[in-house]
């Protein structure tokens, strides 16, 4: 899934194959973040506009450029489902790999969030800058919670915090 100067960029699993944007998604990008279903727990993640989605594929792709790793497109049968990947922020004042998956709706409930979740939480563990890695979940999205916990994550009440959309609740593969 990355690694600075490793050139991968792909990370394969059974169903699944998880690949750095470009600007060819986009669309993609503002097809999924202006769902209202896709981002129903998540608000602030809305977008309206293509010019947001190409501000946000510009932020994913600095990342990439910065850190060799990111967010990726989720991809399954020649067909793009939705995004997942990790990027470096600070919760507690300690650096962290913050686990990331939105899907289109019409991939949910298919295991696909899950395989890819412990895809990229199992590229971190092996290959990331050795950061825990955390997943913000807000109280009310069980699916997303589920999808945490499947990937390898416990919660961890004393880290909650509040986010852009209220209380996150945090599950982390350690902390330190």
């Amino acid at each position: 899934m990355g690694g600075r100067g490793s050139g991968n960029e792909e990370l394969v699993t059974t169903r699944l194959s998880l690949r750095r944007p470009t600007p060819a998604d986009i669309d993609l990008i503002h097809a999924i973040h202006s769902d209202p279903r896709a981002c129903a727990h998540n608000p602030s993640d809305m977008l309206s506009t293509r010019a947001e989605a190409e501000d946000r594929y510009q932020r994913w792709d600095e990342h990439w450029e910065r850190w060799g790793f990111g967010y990726g497109v989720v991809h399954a049968d020649g067909e793009r489902l939705g995004f997942c990947g990790i990027k470096v922020m600070a919760l507690r004042r300690r650096q962290v790999l913050n686990l990331f998956y939105r899907l289109d709706p019409s991939a949910w409930g298919d295991g696909i969030a899950t395989e890819a979740a412990t895809a990229v939480v199992g590229w971190a563990t092996a290959h990331g800058p050795g950061h825990p890695v955390i997943a913000r979940v807000r109280p009310g999205n069980t699916g997303s919670q589920r999808v945490a916990v499947r990937a390898g994550l416990h919660r961890a009440e004393h880290l909650d915090s509040h986010g852009e959309d209220g209380l996150d609740w945090i599950f982390t593969s350690r902390w330190p």
